[in-house]
């Protein structure tokens, strides 16, 4: 006879070659979050691309007040980025990821029924508030999983965000036309819900919770298995996909107070911060640029889908061998977005009117001198013009899928024990400061004309590039925080 079978253990399995495997309870938390970011981007892109017109033609608000409505989202969720990430790291990334999604689930309700400016900008803080505490919240859980898989789940991440950004839209255009503002925003409330329940539907972190581990072949591997996936498992008996540096130690860790006094006595962390700040600024001035160059909304829409299939486009890239630790890639990611800027230099503004008729007055531009207007050629036939704006969507969609990819991987191998919340925090803070600054002096040259547009465009360039030259990524403190 042989040997009596292994008796096991749950959530232990054999495969034929006989080692002892341990299920992977972060690939679950992968597949939730895909799902999750997915379904809640096509329900944010699907309202916000419809956003002001609603403001402006259905509620009859004044530019100003659009602006005021819109800013305040952005102002408040800047703010809050650092407290919220404390909040996330004491709370636990999946309570504070299911509250995320229920303020935002709130908001949109609020936006969809506000008739008023009292409510809409009720509306807009308590969307600001739930973005501040999402985003560290996700990328807390992402930041936890096993480094041979961290990579590639924010690589999907990523995809899965931009895959949203461009089908949401559509989306919302086609329930735009179905039963109006009011059908579309149910469609986010929906979106949103359904996110804060895959986040309960994660383990809860707890105190005593050690990763799980895929034991390779060796002597005793069964033994040693059976013995640490019991040491890893809580009285009730279940598994926590959730690593034990997410559980603070002592009780003043767990305060918020606690995790940002220490990030901001990190002071290597701190310089890096401060030097990469602009990622911000670069990452979100081209959404303002493009139309503000007047190209035609074709010729934006074109522009922005290939921003999006850039950055989903070299994701793979980035995950593959753990790319995204390396300096350089940051760097390349900079240096990328001030090409893109000195790109678009080469695209006049204006254009010709749809229907191909030269712009009225004496000097206006002929149309063999206009750029892509209501159609997505350039006038005259320019492919030059065409290619070059395709070149700067592309460099732009590299920028943002190189720096979001680097900046994870650097703030999880820098971020001590279950403080990758606070750390994020202060990283998004710093830059949407930045960006802020920033957005307001280039909105104020594009303003001026001609010469301040081509000043905005250089500047920008000449941030990217100094920023690229100043950052220095700092060293982990000690060893992976998984011990690899």
């Amino acid at each position: 006879m042989g040997p009596a079978p292994h008796a096991g253990i749950p959530g232990e399995r054999r495969n034929s070659a006989g080692p002892v495997t341990v299920a992977d309870p972060g690939r679950r938390a992968i597949v939730v979050i895909i799902v999750m970011q997915l379904a809640i981007s096509i329900g944010f892109f699907a309202v916000m691309a419809h956003l002001v017109a609603h403001l402006r033609h259905d509620l009859g608000l004044l530019a100003g007040t659009v602006s005021l409505v819109l800013g305040l989202r952005v102002a408040v969720q800047y703010m809050l980025f650092l407290p919220a990430g404390a909040l996330a790291d004491a709370i636990g990334p999946g309570r504070a990821g299911a509250l995320a999604c229920a303020l935002r689930a709130g908001g949109f309700a609020l936006l969809g029924t506000a008739t008023g400016l009292g409510g809409l900008l009720l509306a807009a803080v308590v969307l600001a508030v739930g973005g501040a505490l999402f985003h560290p919240s996700a990328q807390s859980l992402l930041a936890g999983v096993a480094p041979a898989r961290r990579s590639r789940g924010f690589a999907a991440y990523l995809i899965a965000g931009q895959v949203g950004a461009v089908a949401g839209p559509p989306a919302g255009l086609l329930l735009l036309s179905v039963g109006g503002f009011g059908t579309l925003s149910a469609l986010a409330v929906v979106a949103w819900t359904g996110g804060a329940v895959l986040f309960l539907l994660l383990p809860p972190v707890r105190g005593t919770a050690r990763r799980t581990e895929v034991l390779h072949d060796r002597p005793s591997a069964g033994i040693s298995a059976v013995h640490r996936v019991r040491r890893s498992r809580e009285p009730s008996g279940g598994v926590s996909a959730v690593p034990r540096e997410w559980a603070p130690r002592d009780r003043r860790s767990r305060e918020p107070s606690g995790g940002i006094s220490a990030v901001l006595r990190d002071r290597r962390f701190l310089v890096f911060a401060v030097t990469v700040a602009p990622a911000t600024l670069l990452a979100d001035q081209v959404v303002s640029v493009v139309p503000l160059k007047e190209v035609g909304g074709q010729a934006s829409t074109l522009f922005f889908c290939v921003v999006a299939m850039a950055t989903a486009a070299v994701q793979p890239w980035c995950a593959a061998g753990g790319r995204a630790e390396r300096p350089w890639v940051l760097r390349s990611g900079l240096l990328c977005a001030g090409a893109g800027y000195l790109l678009l230099l080469a695209i006049p503004s204006g254009g010709v009117p749809p229907g191909g008729a030269p712009p009225a007055g004496p000097s206006a531009p002929m149309p063999s001198e206009s750029v892509l207007t209501g159609g997505i050629l350039p006038a005259g036939g320019s492919i030059v013009l065409l290619t070059l704006f395709v070149m700067a969507a592309v460099l732009h969609g590299l920028a943002s899928g190189l720096t979001q990819s680097a900046l994870f991987q650097t703030v999880t191998r820098r971020a001590p024990s279950g403080r990758f919340g606070t750390y994020f925090g202060l990283l998004s803070f710093l830059g949407g400061a930045v960006a802020l600054v920033g957005g307001f002096t280039v909105g104020r040259l594009f303003d001026a004309g001609g010469r301040g547009e081509v000043t905005a465009l250089i500047g920008l360039a000449a941030v990217a590039a100094l920023s690229a030259t100043a950052v220095r990524a700092p060293q982990r403190p000690s060893r992976d925080r998984h011990g690899s």
